[in-house]
């Protein structure tokens, strides 16, 4: 059996090369000088007239031979020979006429012919070229074989340099051209110390190598999208007053096998002739997905090109190339290969900004419009921040920009409920009056439903005897609204701010589902129980996820603190069901009876709403500080009734 590896390391030898092509050489010439048959000296006539052939009939018996050479081509060509004539003749006819002339008059007269053979024709080389020149036997060539010829130098070219289109656009960013500063990156203050950390390590090189650190400083940056993860990299690249090799990582899916690699290896030949340079790979997560999960082996080779480069076999080529990668995934969220993640000596985790990091975006935001645009005396930014939690400062961005949108439409200038309806607009979407303008009915209970949702919310701070100031307070309401939603397939809602990071805990969690609860409670109060409508759906869904979490995922209600949702759907699965049927029943219960005490108040409040289709937070609080008697009496009452069936029992 061959030593395969051998014959390559010989191939690579020069002699070798050279004494391969002279061999090569040889049976060319050899076959070339093979091919030159003697040619017979008979002189040969051409013509295309089809009448000779048609008059062959009567000189049957003059005729020495009858041929047809290639009667399967464009031309078949009839050859023959007289034999008291010194030549040989050659009419050379269409395809489409030869068929009817073999049947009409070869074998309708009885003529005898047999088609020409290759060495007939190898000694007749006259026969087929009629005595062209030799630009004209090149471009009855060409035209004979020209497609064919281009469709195999279009594949060869295609899988020398892949698809036009579909290889990786590679931009290269000179430092001078690259805009921004790190000082533009507003709160961020601990990303900001890790990127400068990371320029340290950069620049201090020698400094680290003296510690036996010398690998590559290969940087992994995650996080949601619209955190700076791209302007960080820019302002890097520019402290560093190094080139900016920018690409995506969704353009190495090319769409021929091998072609992300191609990608990835180019990409690092023209970073390698830089010098020092960053390679920065955008939207990169496809790569950091663990390998062998699916058969066709290939899927994997633009990931292993990629990790030969990041930490291949010691060599001073690409010692100055720096790899950053950026993921909208980590590898706390996602399955992440471990060889892919040991490659990056260097994560930096993005995360949202908190309230007082959005309130300094907003002011950076609007402080850049011309003066006279804002009215700062009428802007809270407190306020705005607050509503605006888990948005990224690119989403707080459009938030501003929706506001000036709003502004220019309406003349007017931009306050906070400007930037309150720009919020809803970006987050929510379009609201709609006219979808139940004429439907009272519908309406009636839209309200009734959304009131129910804000009541069971405030129902535990009323029960603790706290004052309506108080309430407001605590209260996350900004408005009851009932208006519709297409977006999210509302007929209404209520919009509510939240806290920044919440570690709940299970009487919170309770809360939530009692407030979730309150809008299909409040229909069953005022419609019974078969009158409960199908509005309700997305508020069931919602409650169903969070009692499955609290009862099979946590383990809150019981004393094995375990994750049923990993155990054998036979073990657990019917205690969960149960539990959670029995916690959704209780809550419900819960739910059903205190929104009793709040009836006379939420249908005084109904009319009200349904004029106005939204109440704010100001609004609403308003409205009960009018009715603020009705609530306490109907509290105290309540509490009265209960206090007197626990006397009667003790009894």
């Amino acid at each position: 059996m061959p030593n395969f590896a051998r014959l390559q390391i010989a191939f690579k030898n020069v002699y070798v090369r050279i004494a391969i092509a002279a061999l090569l050489g040889v049976i060319a010439a050899i076959a070339i000088w093979k091919s030159n048959v003697p040619q017979d000296p008979t002189p040969v006539v051409h013509s295309q007239n089809i009448a000779e052939i048609t008059e062959l009939a009567a000189q049957k018996a003059r005729l020495e031979y009858l041929l047809i050479a290639k009667p399967l081509s464009e031309s078949p060509r009839y050859v023959y020979k007289f034999k008291d004539g010194a030549s040989v003749h050659v009419v050379k006819v269409p395809s489409t006429s030869h068929l009817s002339l073999e049947r009409e008059v070869l074998l309708k007269n009885a003529i005898p012919y047999s088609i020409a053979k290759d060495d007939y024709l190898a000694s007749h080389k006259a026969v087929m070229d009629e005595g062209e020149t030799g630009w004209e036997k090149t471009g009855s060539f060409l035209k004979s074989y020209g497609l064919n010829i281009g469709i195999v130098l279009l594949v060869l070219y295609l899988l020398k340099f892949g698809v036009p289109g579909m290889g990786m656009s590679a931009s290269v960013i000179s430092p001078d051209k690259l805009k921004g500063s790190m000082d533009d990156l507003i709160g961020m203050d601990d990303i900001k110390q890790e990127v400068l950390h990371l320029e340290d390590m950069i620049r201090n090189r020698a400094e680290y190598q003296s510690h036996n650190i010398d690998k590559p400083f290969n940087v992994m940056l995650t996080g949601p999208a619209g955190t700076g993860k791209t302007k960080l990299v820019g302002y890097l690249a520019k402290r560093l007053n190094l080139p900016l090799i920018s690409a995506s990582g969704s353009a190495l899916e090319s769409g021929y096998v091998g072609g992300g690699s191609k990608a990835l290896n180019a990409l690092y030949r023209k970073a390698c002739a830089k010098g020092k340079c960053i390679i920065f790979l955008d939207e990169a997560q496809s790569l950091f997905m663990p390998r062998g999960r699916s058969e066709k082996k290939w899927e994997d080779d633009t990931a292993n090109t990629l990790l030969g480069l990041l930490d291949g076999v010691k060599s001073d080529k690409g010692q100055g190339v720096i790899w950053v990668v950026a993921s909208n995934f980590d590898d706390a969220s996602t399955d992440m290969d471990e060889a892919m993640l040991r490659r990056f000596s260097v994560k930096i985790n993005f995360r949202l900004p908190n309230k007082l990091e959005r309130k300094e975006l907003l002011r950076s935001f609007l402080s850049r419009k011309k003066d006279g645009l804002v009215d700062w005396a009428d802007t809270n930014l407190d306020q705005v921040a607050e509503i605006t939690q888990n948005l990224s400062p690119a989403l707080l961005e459009t938030v501003v920009e929706r506001a000036s949108m709003l502004s220019i439409q309406e003349k007017t200038i931009i306050n906070t409920n400007l930037l309150f309806r720009a919020y809803e607009r970006a987050t929510i979407g379009i609201t709609d009056r006219a979808t139940t303008l004429d439907k009272t009915k519908q309406r009636e209970r839209i309200a009734l439903h959304e009131l129910g949702h804000f009541f069971m919310q405030i129902d535990p701070f009323l029960r603790a005897g706290m004052s309506l100031a108080e309430v407001k307070e605590k209260s996350h309401l900004l408005k009851i609204s009932t208006e519709a939603v297409s977006k999210i397939g509302a007929l209404g809602y209520v919009l509510q701010s939240g806290e920044d990071m919440s570690l709940r805990t299970l009487e919170e969690l309770e809360r939530d589902v009692v407030g979730l609860y309150g809008g299909v409670a409040a229909e069953e109060l005022f419609y019974g129980a078969r009158g409960i409508s199908v509005g309700s759906q997305n508020d069931i869904e919602k409650i169903t996820k969070m009692l499955n979490l609290m009862v099979s995922r946590l383990s809150m209600y019981s004393r094995s603190k375990l994750d049923y949702s990993q155990l054998n759907q036979d073990v657990g699965g019917e205690h969960t069901i149960r539990l959670v049927e029995e916690k959704a029943d209780e809550l419900y219960s819960y739910t059903l009876g205190a929104i009793r005490d709040y009836k006379l108040v939420i249908e005084s409040l109904k009319d009200t709403l349904m004029e106005e289709y939204v109440l704010s937070k100001d609004a609403v609080f308003a409205l009960l500080e009018e009715r603020s008697e009705m609530i306490t009496s109907q509290l105290h009452g309540r509490h009265a009734n209960l206090k007197l069936c626990v006397e009667e029992v003790a009894a």
